[in-house]
């Protein structure tokens, strides 16, 4: 992998996650499945690929102290921070600025920070493909897609166009990106066997990424330009804020992908899953004997399919399929399936200016 540098974007709130998800400590910081933080996964999965002087994050500076607790040994010159939240696009061509400042020759690998991901054998087999295929053609952007086993409506999907060569059976063009579907639209996606589940994970060559940017994203390509002339600079904080502050948020998949020239995806099934709120950590989860869930300690009467966070003992009498998260000051008590409502309680207490709970 020599030349191959990783980004791990960690700027999410992850508001489907409130109210353990909160602007201290997001969702990417939280241990939800397993032994780690979403983030130090994250970090380990890529360590098995390249060393960590070539490991990147992208993160907000108010999350400083927490990122050099929980990755240690990541070097602090390779913390970029971002004055703001601008979703992706921004993010990913502020990081390869960086990355393309140190080595103009640098591949990109671009991953999301608090997605769950259970086979990491075969997810390094792919990532390898991946870049294997850039190596190939300098100016592909390749991303990672996923096999669906059910028709989902939370997350994006690619079309599959004709395969890439007859070498590999799972490497094809991309024909389209599409939005979140609605249930019925998800459903022939599904059984189309043409759509993929849009993973978020990409890999580039720095300057190709950056060339698009220039071509289909070019007042975002105009701040770049600034920032890239204060990398050398005591100024570069101060650049970056203000550039900041003018920029539009947009994605990369919208910005670039969906209208780029040269789009492959690679196709697998590596265990993975966004992580999109609590019903799906349910489903992750370990259940008992009632398939209750969570990380309290539980006594439970005539009472299944529940999921509940808290650090007490938690008494249960006749539900079902609820979701309980308790902190110290915030008590979540909502049905599983309407779980991503959460979402609206904290645009509410935005509404409210509630800050102390956000």
């Amino acid at each position: 992998m020599k030349q191959t540098h990783a980004v791990i974007m960690a700027g999410g709130f992850g508001s489907r996650f409130w109210p353990r998800s909160r602007k201290s400590i997001p969702k990417q910081f939280l241990q939800l499945i397993g032994n780690e933080t979403l983030i130090q996964s994250s970090q380990s999965r890529i360590r098995h690929l390249l060393p960590v002087d070539r490991i990147w994050v992208v993160a907000s500076r108010s999350h400083r102290d927490l990122l050099l607790q929980q990755l240690p040994d990541l070097p602090v010159e390779n913390i970029i921070f971002e004055p703001t939240a601008r979703n992706t696009a921004p993010c990913i061509g502020l990081a390869a600025l960086h990355i393309y400042h140190r080595d103009p020759e640098a591949v990109m690998v671009v991953m999301p920070s608090d997605h769950l991901i259970s086979d990491c054998k075969k997810f390094t087999r792919l990532l390898q493909q991946a870049v294997g295929l850039v190596h190939e053609n300098r100016q592909a952007l390749v991303t990672l897609g996923i096999q669906p086993s059910y028709p989902a409506t939370g997350y994006g999907y690619i079309q599959r166009g004709e395969k890439l060569d007859n070498r590999c059976d799972n490497a094809f063009r991309v024909r389209a990106f599409a939005e979140k579907p609605n249930a019925e639209v998800a459903r022939q996606f599904y059984h189309s066997g043409e759509f993929l589940w849009n993973s978020g994970i990409f890999t580039w060559y720095a300057e190709t990424i950056l060339n698009y940017i220039a071509e289909l994203m070019p007042d975002l390509y105009a701040g770049l330009l600034e920032i890239r002339q204060s990398l050398d600079s005591g100024q570069k904080d101060q650049v970056v804020e203000q550039v900041y502050n003018r920029l539009n948020g947009q994605s990369i998949d919208y910005g670039v992908m969906e209208n780029a020239s040269q789009v492959l995806v690679v196709e697998g099934d590596f265990g993975w899953s966004d992580l999109g709120g609590w019903e799906e950590t349910y489903n992750l989860s370990a259940k008992d004997e009632n398939n209750n869930a969570g990380s309290a300690t539980l006594i439970a009467k005539d009472s299944h399919g529940n999921l509940i966070e808290a650090e007490k003992l938690v008494a249960l009498i006749g539900v079902e399929d609820l979701v309980v998260v308790d902190t110290p000051d915030i008590l979540l008590i909502c049905n599983r399936s309407r779980a991503q409502e959460v979402k609206w309680v904290v645009e509410k207490l935005r509404h409210e200016k509630s800050e102390k709970y956000l």
